[in-house]
């Protein structure tokens, strides 16, 4: 039962420690906060689905919302100042956002490129993100709720669904945060 109660306040300890590094990097303000949309069961979407359609894509899950609420919650509770959330178009991700923020605006840049029919944007949507980035004051916060593959591409980290990858405007990681 020891062994069980000290591997739980080390676990507690670390996570804490995680959560107060991105909480004091956020303050810093001008930073690029990267989060991977909230939990959406399966993989990629059918063959004929449709941006404009939710209901032939891949959706969160109840624990999906619920994750992004507690995402949204974490931003609040620790009073980050954001300037701008934007969303790739897919459902899963405009519904992670507004779960989460609220308000949000959609960017083509953000959008999947994992299966071959979109593969083909990757080069054309990494720069539009750039460009965006570059243009930007600094001030505050930008969220960006996107896919996998797009974090993957811009920071090469590897995120679970809902976590966040805070980086500095040329998208070097400087902490992340599993929400699960």
């Amino acid at each position: 039962m020891k062994k069980i109660l000290i591997l739980f306040f080390i676990l507690f300890a670390f996570v804490s420690n995680a959560e107060s590094t991105v909480v004091s990097l956020l303050k810093e303000e001008g930073k690029i906060v990267f989060i991977r949309h909230s939990i959406a069961p399966g993989g990629g979407d059918p063959e004929n689905f449709s941006l404009k359609d939710c209901s032939t894509q891949r959706n969160l899950s109840k624990k999906g919302i619920e994750q992004s609420k507690q995402i949204g919650e974490f931003f609040k509770k620790n009073k980050v100042i954001i300037s701008k959330v934007l969303s790739s178009q897919w459902c899963r991700c405009k519904d992670t956002a507004f779960h989460a923020f609220g308000k949000y605006e959609e960017f083509f840049a953000l959008n999947s490129t994992f299966q071959i029919k979109f593969s083909g944007n990757s080069k054309k949507q990494a720069e539009a993100l750039k460009s965006y980035v570059k243009k930007w004051d600094g001030k505050g916060n930008i969220i960006l709720v996107t896919h996998y593959v797009i974090i993957l591409k811009h920071t090469n980290y590897a995120p679970s669904s809902g976590e966040l990858v805070i980086t500095d405007k040329n998208f070097n990681v400087l902490s992340t945060l599993r929400t699960d």
